[in-house]
């Protein structure tokens, strides 16, 4: 079904990538200082977002996202670098000013409004004629399923049902830019798996720019056109979902992106310049180890690793497996002591994950030999914690 707003003057209907006023949105070493804080929240950060485009912003909880949000909506005062949005320096216009709309996590409805005058609200302040937000109200009450419920107040409504209230206060004000700040992290799992479907298909469908918060790795790598992964405020990579995934630029990224994690193993690196991943040598580019010094990480997804019982790799016992049907999550601890995973806490021995044939698994106890496939191995500086070749 297509999206149509009303144009008032002419008495027209417009397709809302017609009507809405399409933006490229730029972060230009934006950096926010809380007062009283040794260090920054978000860090020179910069980041060219393309018009139509939906980028996530994800990251652990105090990594700077919201607060990189919140920048650009104007919520936050910008302490060093400018925000463009289109050919607009808006680094120092008020919220009203930007043409951006935010979609909050606790919905922030009016509980005294109903579903149709919580829509059109926005609309009502800036003076837009009744008959307008009538229509706009309808129109995208159409698209987001919720005409049935545009007499009800939000306590009659669902978690899900709110969400898309919220969604559609923000689609009638046809803005440049949409916000989203964890959106569906008061949903329950499954009701966030179909929303989150709901929300990505509905901005493709609309085209508007989007910039959208999460924590969860999966629900950024499901909805986002790119990624822009941050930690204590500082841009780590940014990237489509498949390059994130495929090439992680450091260790956070490899260790953040991907649900089972990436394993992540220090192992020396050989006299002749091999790198050797137990008693399984690795192909990895010479030229790449040059600096590298004795010892790197080699990372390797669950799905990437090589079982086997006939003594090739790195020696694991076997500690717990989860099984999905056709295939099977085998968890392993080292039988070495002096095998050292990369985020293991002290004290805390973390398993090494391997994806198996989920009819072919092998048992508590017993030994496996693990090593990474060649075509999939990625190889980090011990040190630096940055990618090598």
């Amino acid at each position: 079904m297509a999206f149509h707003l009303y144009n008032g003057s002419s008495g027209t209907f417009l397709p809302v990538k017609e009507y809405c006023l399409m933006a490229t949105v730029k972060f230009d070493q934006a950096t926010r200082v809380y007062p009283g804080a040794t260090r920054p929240s978000v860090d020179k950060l910069d980041i060219d977002i393309a018009d139509g485009e939906f980028l996530v912003l994800v990251g652990p909880s105090g990594c700077g996202k919201s607060t990189s949000l919140r920048m650009l909506a104007g919520l936050e005062e910008v302490n060093g670098g400018k925000i463009w949005i289109g050919d607009r320096d808006v680094t120092n216009l008020s919220p009203k000013d930007r043409d951006v709309a935010m979609v909050f996590q606790n919905y922030a409805l009016y509980p005294h409004m109903t579903v149709a005058d919580n829509m059109g609200f926005a609309l009502k302040i800036a003076g837009v004629n009744k008959s307008e937000i009538d229509t706009r109200v309808k129109e995208a009450a159409k698209i987001l399923d919720l005409t049935p419920y545009l007499e009800r107040k939000p306590k009659a409504l669902s978690g899900g049902q709110r969400q898309r209230v919220a969604m559609g206060r923000a689609i009638v004000r046809s803005p440049q830019v949409f916000l989203m700040d964890e959106p569906l992290s008061n949903l329950d799992a499954k009701l966030r798996v179909q929303t989150r479907t709901q929300i990505a298909s509905l901005q493709r469908r609309l085209g508007v720019t989007t910039v959208y918060v999460t924590h969860d790795q999966v629900e950024a790598m499901t909805m986002g056109d790119r990624i822009a992964l941050l930690k204590d405020g500082i841009l780590q990579q940014c990237a489509t979902p498949r390059e994130m995934y495929d090439r992680p630029a450091n260790l956070f990224v490899a260790g953040f992106i991907g649900s089972p994690a990436m394993n992540l193993v220090s192992v020396p690196v050989t006299g002749d310049g091999q790198v050797k991943f137990g008693s399984h040598v690795l192909p990895v580019d010479r030229a790449a180890l040059a600096s590298a010094g004795k010892e790197v990480m080699v990372g390797v997804r669950p799905e990437d690793v090589e079982v086997t019982t006939n003594d090739d790799g790195m020696p694991l016992t076997v500690e717990l497996v989860e099984e999905l049907g056709a295939d099977a999550y085998v968890h392993a601890v080292p039988k070495d002591s002096a095998m050292k995973m990369y985020g293991e806490e002290e004290g805390v021995s973390k398993p090494f994950v391997a994806r198996v044939d989920g009819r072919r698994v092998p048992q508590k106890g017993e030994t496996i030999y693990v090593y990474p496939n060649a075509d999939h191995v990625h190889v980090f500086n011990a040190e630096s914690g940055q990618r090598l070749g």
